[in-house]
């Protein structure tokens, strides 16, 4: 990890994560990582209320995300396509830069931000497709077996951090100030961590991805493997309660409190209890229990919705809830996307598909986010919100708790996981403020 401009002592980081052989690498794309985090924490989460206050409409940024959401799975089909023929550097950089042309550009358009709500969410999605391709590439050779949990739950670490400081100093700077001088500090800070994360990059050892582009041959391959199969289905589900609740629940707090500031503690709180969760995780985690955290995990990430659809919505209990899914959520991320990727390594030809085999995944997570923000749209237009979004969520937010009847068919004939192979995590859960999206 790099800090004050050095690099830390690789005696004192063992003692922190135990006795796992840490690259030089795997450090780096932890700091690139970290930065990216730290970049969408600050902003991200409060495009979502600067929309909602120019107009105070569900409907508008149900449409914000469903450009988003229904972009980033052709913006990984083509940032694919050039990581294969060109350089993945090249696909990071292009990320980063669309993602700071996003931030300029809500800020260019100030109130009328909400006249192009389709185009902005078009332009955030292919920055995270872009951006992410690039990063899982990156990260494909990086990761050994048996640094693979570390490593995911290092970046839930990373990831939690960000989101304890980014929208609680955010939220300070937004309320301490006018509102547009405050969006405009904290969208120039994101496009200068960004530009860090894009120096970063610089340091890292190049690998090449050469070939053709097989990405029909991989869809496809789900018939063959049945691993494979199962992961996708699971993913698809995964996606069916992200795509509603990463909105639905920062603005009902904004809703509940009518301040930024509270948005900023609800993220430290929810943020600070991941943090510790993913820690201990991390540690305790093996690869023969991965299934019962997920199941369990899953579970508790259901229940939790009951909390905020029945009675009156408060802050108290939105603020109890976000501890909830804290601690169920890295229960079910870091064995399931190391489950995910053990089902990767093992499948055909996985070493020269890597790019194809980022890019269906991502295709079956974002299916699933398209559906539930399209439910989230219909139900909005044809009901009543005070009962038509509590009884959506309870339909979709049974996403998570789905997976393990997926994953629980999922087995490898020698008994070992996949080859040394990983992908990086991509989002925190519910109201996450980090953006990308979650494996």
């Amino acid at each position: 990890m790099v800090k004050g401009g050095g690099v830390v002592n690789k005696s004192v980081l063992k003692k922190v994560i135990g006795d796992i052989e840490v690259t030089r690498d795997l450090t780096l794309l932890l700091v690139i990582g970290g930065l990216y985090a730290l970049s969408f924490a600050l902003s991200n989460t409060f495009v979502n209320v600067y929309l909602w206050k120019q107009s105070g409409e569900f409907v508008d940024i149900a449409l914000y995300n469903l450009g988003s959401v229904a972009m980033q799975p052709l913006a990984f089909i083509v940032a694919g396509k050039i990581a294969k023929k060109v350089d993945r550097v090249i696909v990071l950089r292009t990320g980063v830069i669309t993602l700071s042309i996003f931030f300029t550009t809500v800020l260019f358009l100030g109130e009328n931000a909400n006249q192009y709500l389709i185009l902005l969410g078009a332009l955030i999605g292919t920055g995270i497709g872009f951006y992410w391709l690039a990063f899982n590439v990156l990260t494909f050779e990086i990761t050994e077996p048996e640094t693979r949990d570390f490593f995911n739950g290092f970046l839930g670490l990373l990831t939690s951090f960000a989101g304890m400081i980014g929208p609680i100093l955010a939220g300070f700077i937004i309320t301490r100030m006018e509102q547009f001088t405050g969006y405009t500090v904290i969208f120039t800070v994101s496009l200068a961590l960004f530009v860090a994360a894009v120096l970063t990059s610089f340091l890292l050892q190049r690998r090449s991805a050469e070939g053709q582009f097989y990405f029909k041959r991989i869809l496809h391959e789900r018939k063959n493997n049945p691993n494979w199969r199962q992961i996708l289905r699971a993913h698809f589900f995964q996606g069916l309660r992200e795509g509603t609740f990463v909105f639905v629940i920062v603005v009902w707090v904004y809703v509940a409190t009518g301040s930024e500031l509270a948005i900023g503690t609800y993220g430290l709180v929810a943020s600070a209890v991941q943090f510790v969760a993913y820690y201990i995780i991390t540690r305790m985690i093996k690869p023969t229990f991965r299934k019962k955290f997920i199941l369990v995990g899953g579970m508790i990430l259901y229940a939790a919705i009951f909390l905020i659809v029945l009675g009156e919505l408060t802050f108290a209990k939105l603020i109890m809830y976000g501890i909830v899914v804290s601690v169920a959520y890295p229960m079910l991320l870091v064995p399931y996307i190391s489950l995910t990727f053990d089902v990767i390594g093992k499948g055909w030809k996985a070493a020269e598909m890597r790019v194809e085999y980022i890019v269906v995944r991502e295709l079956f997570v974002n299916s699933g986010r398209i559906v539930s923000v399209l439910a989230f749209l219909a139900t909005v237009t044809f009901f009543s919100e005070e009962r038509g979004i509590p009884i959506l969520l309870l339909i979709i937010g049974a996403g998570h708790a789905v997976i393990f009847f997926f994953v629980r068919h999922v087995k490898f004939k020698d008994g070992n996981g996949g080859e040394s192979y990983t992908f990086a995590r991509q989002k925190g859960g519910d109201g996450d403020t980090t953006g990308g999206s979650t494996v």
